[in-house]
């Protein structure tokens, strides 16, 4: 067996988009599975990814005054409790902790699997006038909901990593712009730096977060057409603040309860990313995202071209990386160029610079290009700004390519034998729907595919509902979902 078909990928993405998905996340090093079921190891290239997603959302929420915080991991069974609507959405899903050491303990722990429950209860404690308001914080942690259906690393794991932010506000239209400002900013950051296009809109009464007046959510749609939640974002109202007491005194001297959000995205979004760009020979990494965004190969067949041409891919490096370029010479010498081709390519760096001696000679570069497989032969003195022009079209073609594989995925039907035969080619679909949920829940159970979202952008009704037959109100999204 060759070098490049043990380590590469044994599956096409068209032949088996599951297997394909799997065996990319490990061999690429993204991810590994740990001996706990449904949780997998972030390794190196997943965790370096995550930490741009922190670094680029962290900015843009303190932006908009978003402070961050931590809040403890375990939760007292008696707060989740408290607000039953909300405990009784999670209960199936939550992970105990019944003894410390050997000690049974008086009442039992949940390891968080959100934080409403315990941030509300301190926020009780700290809000007492307007002018402790808006409080808007937000923590960076993990989160351990258990599993029992199957699990697929970042996608559906028992513990992954994510933000949640919880802000209270004064007034009712405060903290509903507040939780439409923060979907804006999501849909952007998918958009511009994942290179992932989404529609956006609201979640059906029944598919709402628990305790939530409203959820706004982004959906993307992957290659097998299936949706995926990219992000959400939840009005709460008043459900939370009167349940936990978290009232204040207004300037007018009376006592009203707080309007509050919660929002967040989680790992699930490398999920989306390696499903939507990666290719037969591996990730391909969005340059807005990649940690690694030009790696440089030398190539050489004597002792005397190595020294030459190792010199040469140094300089290149510290070029690059003095313009803001990610930028790394691969001097490892126990590999060939070829291996290392295969193996950044499976990574998937966006940008490839070979150099070989007659290249150091003729003061050219050769250039390659992960998303497009192409080589590009370009001029030393070049270098920079051709490596930042090129990289900003890779960006773009990214999107376009997503966004065209998003407009041929999504259909139209008007009855439920259109709508099951477009779902069934593995396609989302716009449809007419006259607001009920039994109709939901019948398409559900005939095709496999539910409501994703009702779009803010309000279309025309073009037909009778989809299931019933009956005037329909809306026109919304179906598809089967991760």
């Amino acid at each position: 067996m060759s070098v490049k078909h043990d380590l590469g990928l044994t599956v096409g993405k068209n032949e088996d988009f599951s297997e394909w998905y799997s065996q990319l996340v490990t061999k690429s090093g993204l991810a590994d599975y740990a001996p706990v079921h449904g949780c997998i190891v972030f390794r190196e290239l997943a965790y370096a990814i995550w930490e741009k997603v922190m670094s680029i959302l962290d900015t843009e929420f303190k932006k908009i005054g978003v402070k961050n915080v931590y809040f403890p991991l375990l939760i007292p069974e008696r707060l989740l409790k408290k607000e039953a609507e909300h405990f009784k959405g999670f209960t199936p899903e939550v992970a105990w902790v019944t003894h410390g050491g050997d000690e049974p303990l008086s009442e039992r722990l949940a390891i968080r699997p959100t934080s409403e429950t315990i941030m509300y209860e301190m926020y009780s404690k700290w809000i007492r006038s307007w002018r402790d308001l808006p409080l808007k914080l937000n923590q960076w942690c993990n989160i351990v909901r258990w599993e029992i259906k199957s699990t697929k690393p970042f996608l559906r794991n028992t513990e992954f990593l994510w933000q949640e932010g919880h802000t209270a506000h004064a007034t009712r239209e405060e903290a509903l712009q507040q939780a439409l400002e923060i979907l804006k900013i999501y849909k952007r950051f998918v958009e511009e730096y994942l290179a992932i296009p989404v529609l956006d809109g609201f979640k059906t009464e029944w598919e709402k977060f628990a305790g939530a007046e409203v959820t706004f959510t982004i959906e993307a749609l992957m290659p097998d057409g299936r949706a995926l939640q990219a992000g959400t974002s939840h009005f709460l109202g008043q459900n939370f603040s009167k349940t936990f007491g978290i009232a204040f005194l207004d300037k007018d001297g009376s006592t009203n309860y707080v309007w509050q959000t919660s929002w967040g995205v989680s790992t699930r979004l490398i999920g989306a990313m390696v499903m939507v760009h990666g290719d037969d020979r591996g990730l391909v990494i969005p340059p807005k995202i990649a940690p690694l965004q030009a790696v440089i190969i030398p190539i050489f067949y004597s002792e005397e071209e190595k020294i030459q041409v190792f010199s040469k891919c140094k300089e290149v490096e510290d070029r690059l990386l003095n313009r803001g370029i990610s930028a790394q010479a691969d001097l490892r010498e126990d590999y060939t160029p070829g291996w290392k081709y295969n193996d950044w390519e499976l990574k998937g760096v966006p940008v490839r610079i070979e150099i070989g001696p007659r290249d150091v000679k003729d003061g050219m570069l050769t250039l390659f290009r992960r998303d497009r497989l192409e080589r590009i032969r370009i001029r030393d003195s070049e270098l920079e700004d051709t490596i930042n022009s090129l990289l900003e079209k890779i960006q773009k073609s990214l999107f376009e390519k997503a966004k065209n594989m998003m407009s041929e995925k999504t259909g139209r039907a008007r009855t439920i034998d259109e709508l099951s035969k477009l779902i069934s080619r593995g396609m989302m679909v716009e449809a007419c729907w006259c607001g009920s949920k039994e109709c939901d829940e019948m398409v559900k159970e005939e095709t496999g595919a539910s409501i994703r979202l009702i779009p803010f952008e309000e279309k025309p009704v073009f037909s009778n509902c989809v299931n019933c037959g009956k005037p329909a109100s809306k026109v919304v999204y179906f598809a089967r979902a991760y």
